[in-house]
């Protein structure tokens, strides 16, 4: 499934809680990890003029004592520090050493507390051509642990979203999720959208025929799943705009892990990332595996 992984991570709390939660994908089968610590440039100078803020010696040492965890728990591990503007670079170092996964954080802090999308995952979002997980740790899960803080909100297997427009990339990313779920979903929701700017207002009356097809597409995909193991699966068909109530069914169902592919039905071939992907990567509540377009 996903046997070798990269873990990109900037110089953030929230790429520490990251890391931290490296080690649960065993459960995915993974044995080979490369962390690749990033550092923009302008973060390299104020280093070396010693102009920096940021205690680097605290992500250093996280980042090696991560690894040193990681070895412990099984994984074999490389590190590696990349400064510029690494989202090529980290896609052509996956691809040329045979992973299949990258793994970045969500989230980034400014100096003054500010909470926004992180550059990194921007810029990988839409350059990579592989899967890409966008991890958001849910914070507020803070443990106390023998004195220590501990970040116990890495779970992203318990409940999945898929969300389909039926389209090709939607179906590939639906291969992902018949590999996933068997042995470490406990429920799958199935998601289409209406979407109300296609059908309204000249397709209004053929509203309720749409749903009765679509609804038999998903059934059809939880017997694919029920097939696999023993899951609960739930079918969900709305009306509206797709980003919007794909993000109202996670906070909903406090769903930790969306699984959609990265280019929808209607997008034209040279727009790598559809609309949809990017609003869900960007907004939603909790993590989001992007499944790419095969091209």
């Amino acid at each position: 499934m996903f046997e070798k992984f990269v873990v990109a991570v900037d110089l953030s709390d929230d790429s520490l809680a990251l890391m931290g939660c490296v080690e649960r994908f065993k459960a995915y089968g993974a044995k080979k990890c490369l962390l690749i610590q990033y550092r923009t440039i302008e973060e390299v100078i104020d280093y070396t003029r010693g102009q920096s803020n940021v205690p680097l010696q605290k992500y250093e040492d996280a980042f090696a004592d991560n690894k040193k965890k990681l070895m412990e728990a099984g994984f074999e591990v490389e590190t590696r520090v990349l400064a510029g503007y690494p989202a090529g670079e980290i896609e052509k170092v996956a691809a040329s050493e045979g992973y299949s996964l990258i793994v970045t954080g969500a989230r980034k802090r400014s100096s003054s507390g500010d909470v926004y999308f992180s550059t990194l995952a921007n810029d990988l979002m839409h350059s990579v051509s592989m899967p890409l997980l966008i991890m958001r740790t849910r914070r507020d899960d803070k443990i106390e642990e023998d004195g220590k803080v501990v970040i116990d909100g890495c779970q992203v297997a318990d409940h999945l979203l898929y969300p389909t427009d039926f389209s090709e990339n939607a179906d590939v990313a639906f291969s992902k999720v018949l590999e996933i779920a068997p042995g470490n979903a406990r429920k799958v929701t199935l998601l289409h959208v209406q979407d109300a700017a296609k059908i309204s207002p000249h397709l209004d009356e053929r509203v309720e025929e749409f749903n009765r097809i679509d609804k038999a597409r998903l059934e059809g995909m939880k017997k694919l799943l029920q097939d696999r193991g023993n899951i609960e699966v739930d079918v969900v068909v709305k009306y509206g705009s797709p980003a919007v109530e794909i993000i109202k069914t996670v906070e909903e169902k406090g769903i930790p892990l969306v699984v959609m592919g990265s280019q929808g039905r209607g997008y034209v071939k040279e727009f790598f990332l559809g609309s949809v992907s990017s609003k869900v990567a960007i907004k939603a509540p909790c993590s989001v595996l992007l499944i790419p377009t095969k091209r």
